[in-house]
Order: structure tokens, then C-alpha cells, then sequence
């Protein structure tokens, strides 16, 4: 069965890629694989879930199973009330718990990239709250770098220690959708009540309430309400308070209180050990050689580095496949940025830089013209031109079909700010390194 969940894992990083975040996330992430024979895949998915990807997205679907398992596969769509499933709906763990129980400062692996950090996070750990000089604590680097993995340690650990501890781990996107929710159907007080008397808070990716006013607003008195009764506070981010665009000043402010560690990408030595640790893990064994042919092709980010060995396992345990540097080639090939087709840079083009500039990820493709738009548009054309060979008609063609002088008017007006402005510079360069690293 663990293979079963690695290999639609893998399927949803094809997916992701292929289709985009946004689809991805809303249509593929909830599903749940149910079966796989060999030739034959079935997906759990309601009526309405069923319905719209077959008819929009079944040929992506179909791609991504070919692409991780190197043959076609039968793929079957079925309603999860009509089955009996090997599993109860008690045994799953809740999308914000993020496997937290895996994640251990033991699992972690700790190198000169990233020693400070996890220095920092154990301290917090041992001795969180009023007694911690370290609030908050405000771990930042790139996505798949592990920043993620230190706020389950820290969890673990408290809990270790502390087992009544009232713990929230939760996620940047998942609060704003909590206080949405709350304004909506007016349970602000039954918010207030749980994320205020916590003992610790975790929140990952906390760039998201950036530009939300009222979510803004109710993490400041949060913020402040627990800071004020010294209870603990750990914030990850993929970049530091002051390069968060449209964030209030007043968090701001709060976010660089106590400790800003980071997280940088991981050197050769401890990229082969992280390898070496996934297959360990996995019960995989690793020819040295494919160990460091791994560790020298993929750089810069932690997640590839065991999507490469859950991939690999996968080919193992379903077709008995030999582990050699051709076969792990072969593994590696889609997670190579360079290797992914145009259309699937453009959409990560799009979907970060739409994450950065906090607007939603379609209305750079529309005729919407406020300024926040507008900008976070040219500076997508800009970097599609930059990062692609695309011609400006093809490039327009991604851009609601703008005409040609749209698309090099957008080029030269940031060519030409960026020359002179740092800052904007410098939000390029990160968009850029972002979607290089995906």
C-alpha cells in the first residue's frame, strides 16, 4: 500500500506541473487512489469531481500515470460511496497534520545549509514560550528545504515532552480560508476562543495572509494575544518579513521580534545523505554511484531529492526494475526543471508570480487592468520571455491573447524599472529561482 500512495504522489507531481497549481490543488489533491493492478488504476472521486475531469482533464491524467509508470494504465474514476474502501475515514490524517508523526528531529537531516536553523527550532522545542528568547521564531528559504519538516519536529518534541500541550499546526492558505469561513458564517468568537488560548502556534507558509486585510488583521491580535501570555509562536515563510510584499507593517514588525533563521539549498555531502536516509527508510537499497549521480543532478531542492528515491522504489516494487545510473536517469528526468515542457514553465510562471504579487493566478490571464494586476501581468511576460524561447505571439497566446505590442511593451517597461529599481530586481530574480526549483 506505500508504494500504492508513492506512485499517486508521483502522479500528482505530473499533474501539478502539466496543469498547474491551481488545478491541480482544486480537481487532483483530494483524490485518493484506490487500486492498482498493473494496468488498471482506480480513483476515488465524487459525481461532480468525476464528471468535469473527464471531460477536461482525463487526458492529463492519463499522461501523468504513462509518464511515472512508463506504459499506459487504465485509469477508472469511481464514486467512494459505491466502494468499500481498505481503509477508514478515522485512520486518515487530516491535511494540516502533514504527516507530522514522520517528521522527527531525528529524521532530519542536518548539514551546513541548514544547522542554524535546526539549532534554533530544537531550542524552541525544549524550552518554548516564556521561556524561549526565540518568539517568534521565523524559519525562511526556498520550498522543499525542510522548513516544513523542523514544524512537525517541533511538534513532536513538545509533545514528547508535554503531552496535554495544545498545539495548532496549521497552514498560511488554510487560516485564510479559516477566517473567510468564520466572517461568513459568523464564528469569529469560536476562532478567537481556539487560536488564542493555544500554546503553541505553528503556521507554515505564513506568506499567504499577505494582502488579505481582515485575515491580516485577526493574525495581529492573535499574534498579540499570545506573545502577551508568552505562549510560543513559529512561523516558516519563503522569504524574510521584509521581502513579503503587501504584508501589514504592524506584522511586519511582530514577525522579526525574536529569531530569523534560514534555510538554504543543501550541499553534495548532504544531499547523498538525505538520499541515502529516503531509501533507508523505504527499505531501498542504493548503489553509491546512483546515490551520487542523484545528488549531483538535483541541486536545490530536498522534495525532488526523494521524489527521485520514491520513484525509483516504485519501478522496484511494481516492476521489478534494476537499480543502476540508467534506470535512475530515467527517474530523474521529469523532476530536472529544464526537462518539463514549455506550456507547464509558463503555468509556473504564472502561478508564482501570482502568489508573490498576492492576486489570483487567473486574473493574470484576463482583462482585468487595476494596477496590483497589471504589473504582476508584465512582470509574468517579462520572466516567460526571460525563462522561455517563445516568440511574442506565442507568448500572447498565454496571455488572453494580447496582441504583440502588448507583450513587448511589458518586456521593455520591466526591463527597464528593474534596471533601476533593486527591489523589484530582486522579486524577479526569486520568482525566477522559485520556478527554476520547483
Amino acid at each position: 500500500m506505500e508504494s500504492l500512495k508513492e506512485m499517486w504522489s508521483l502522479v500528482c507531481e505530473r499533474l501539478n506541473a502539466s496543469c498547474g497549481e491551481v488545478i491541480h490543488d482544486i480537481w487532483f489533491k483530494p483524490l485518493e487512489i484506490l487500486s492498482f493492478d498493473g494496468t488498471r488504476a482506480e480513483i476515488a472521486a465524487s459525481e461532480f469531481k468525476k464528471k468535469i475531469i473527464e471531460q477536461k482533464f482525463y487526458g492529463d491524467l492519463k499522461a501523468a500515470f504513462k509518464d511515472v509508470m512508463g506504459f499506459d494504465v487504465e485509469v477508472v474514476l469511481v464514486d467512494p460511496n459505491s466502494v468499500e474502501k481498505k481503509a477508514t475515514q478515522s485512520d486518515k490524517t487530516p491535511s494540516t497534520s502533514l504527516s507530522i508523526e514522520k517528521n522527527t528531529f531525528d529524521t532530519f537531516v542536518v548539514g551546513s545549509s541548514n544547522r542554524f536553523a535546526h539549532a534554533a527550532a530544537q531550542a524552541v522545542a525544549e524550552n518554548p514560550g516564556a521561556a524561549s528568547t526565540y518568539n517568534p521564531l521565523f524559519i525562511y528559504g526556498n520550498s522543499g528545504l525542510g522548513k516544513t519538516h523542523l514544524l512537525c519536529a517541533i511538534s513532536n518534541a513538545i509533545k514528547a515532552r508535554n503531552p496535554s500541550a495544545d498545539i495548532i499546526f496549521t497552514r498560511g492558505e488554510d487560516f485564510v480560508n479559516l477566517i473567510v469561513k468564520g466572517i461568513k458564517e459568523k464564528t469569529m468568537n469560536e476562532i478567537h476562543e481556539k487560536y488564542r488560548k493555544c500554546d503553541v502556534l505553528l503556521v507554515d507558509d505564513i506568506q499567504f495572509i499577505a494582502g488579505k486585510e481582515s485575515t491580516q488583521e485577526e493574525f495581529f491580535h492573535t499574534f498579540n494575544a499570545l506573545t502577551q501570555e508568552g505562549k510560543q509562536i513559529v512561523l516558516t515563510s519563503d522569504r524574510t518579513p521584509r521581502d513579503i510584499e503587501i504584508l501589514d507593517e504592524r506584522l511586519r514588525n511582530r514577525f522579526e521580534w525574536g529569531l530569523i533563521a534560514d534555510i538554504q539549498p543543501p550541499d553534495i555531502e548532504t544531499r547523498m545523505a538525505i538520499i541515502q536516509r529516503k531509501a533507508d527508510t523505504l527499505g531501498l537499497e542504493l548503489p553509491p554511484d546512483v546515490v551520487q549521480f542523484i545528488a549531483e543532478k538535483i541541486k536545490a531542492n530536498i522534495r525532488q531529492l526523494e521524489g527521485a528515491v520514491k520513484k525509483i522504489n516504485a519501478h522496484v516494487n511494481i516492476d521489478g526494475a534494476t537499480v543502476n545510473i540508467a534506470m535512475a536517469q530515467n527517474a530523474i528526468r521529469d523532476l530536472m526543471a529544464d526537462s518539463r515542457p514549455v506550456s507547464a514553465i509558463v503555468n509556473s510562471i504564472i502561478a508564482e508570480t501570482a502568489r508573490t504579487f498576492g492576486v489570483p493566478q487567473g486574473d493574470i490571464i484576463s482583462k482585468k487592468k487595476d494596477a496590483k494586476t497589471a504589473k504582476a501581468r508584465q512582470i509574468a511576460i517579462y520572466i516567460v520571455r526571460e525563462m522561455t524561447d517563445l516568440t511574442q505571439k506565442e507568448i500572447s497566446e498565454y496571455f488572453g491573447g494580447r496582441d504583440r505590442t502588448t507583450i513587448l511593451y511589458s518586456c521593455d517597461e520591466i526591463a527597464k524599472k528593474s534596471e533601476k529599481d533593486s527591489a523589484l530586481k530582486k522579486t524577479i530574480d526569486k520568482i525566477i529561482k522559485n520556478v527554476q526549483e520547483q
